[in-house]
Order: C-alpha cells, then sequence, then structure tokens
C-alpha cells in the first residue's frame, strides 16, 4: 500500500490556517469534501474528534494523525495539512504539531485502516522527511517528497 494511493492531492496544503486540533480536523475534512472525496463532512468531523476523546492523535515531533472510521466511506481517504505557525493538538510531548495528516475510512476495513496509519507513521518517523514537508512551499513539493518515499 502506498500512501498517494489513498492520499487525496486536491486536500493537501502547505499553508493550514488552522490553530486548534478542532479548526484543523474541520479545514481538512472540508478539503476532502471540495475535492469530492465525501460528502458528509459534519458527520466524519464528529467520527474523528470522536475517536480524539479516546486519545491525541498528536503523536510527537510536529506529527499528528487524527483518523477515524465510518460506515458512510467506502474506500480510504487522506488529505494532509502543513503548519507553518504549528497547531495546538495536546500532543503527547506537548509540543505543536506542523504536518496532520488525516485518515478516514470504512468501518469493516480495520486491517486496511491499519496498514495506512502504519505507512504514514513510517513515513513521518523520518526527521528528514518531516523537515522537508514543513519547509515545501507548494502542494507539488510535498507530493514530490511523499512520492519518492513511496517508492521504497
Amino acid at each position: 500500500m502506498k500512501i498517494l494511493d489513498f492520499l487525496c492531492k486536491d486536500a493537501i496544503t502547505v499553508a493550514l490556517k488552522a490553530t486548534d486540533k478542532k479548526a484543523a480536523i474541520i479545514e481538512l475534512t472540508e478539503m476532502l469534501a471540495k475535492a469530492k472525496k465525501l460528502k458528509k463532512a459534519p458527520e466524519i468531523i464528529e467520527t474523528v474528534l470522536e475517536r480524539e476523546k479516546l486519545g491525541s492523535t498528536g503523536i510527537g515531533q510536529g506529527v499528528a494523525i487524527p483518523h477515524g472510521k465510518t460506515d458512510i466511506l467506502t474506500e480510504q481517504i487522506g488529505a494532509l495539512g502543513i503548519s507553518q505557525k504549528g497547531v495546538e493538538f495536546n500532543s503527547l510531548d506537548g509540543e505543536p504539531v506542523h504536518l496532520l495528516f488525516l485518515l478516514v475510512g470504512p468501518a469493516d476495513t480495520a486491517g486496511q485502516h491499519l496498514k495506512a496509519l502504519s505507512r504514514i507513521s513510517r513515513l513521518l518517523k523520518d526527521r528528514f522527511i518531516r523537515q522537508a514537508l514543513r519547509e515545501s512551499k507548494t502542494v507539488a513539493e510535498a507530493v514530490a517528497i511523499i512520492e519518492q518515499e513511496d517508492a521504497y
């Protein structure tokens, strides 16, 4: 499984405006809706926020992977937000988040969802990749970095 199999290129921003967790989740979900990848954005937002109540998906080192599963989707889809200012996300390390990867998928595909989460985690574990993504000036630059790493 490659990240670009589920990451919607039309739902990537290198200028995330949100400064808090809820606003960031809303902004990323609305990008997916605008890209016509989902129809019921409010339900997706609610699903992801419910998952956040179990524990923050801000995993540290400036990374958050908010995610959720729902019956209203038929495929895994993702959005990527890069914030220069940082987003308050209640991360495990207490630091602001600069890379937010939203992943949502069907409720009945737990294995696929876990594989996608694992692939994202593996990509963002590398500090050089995190830095390169944070320094991306355009969506095309961010996609090129992910494409290069997806090849392995």
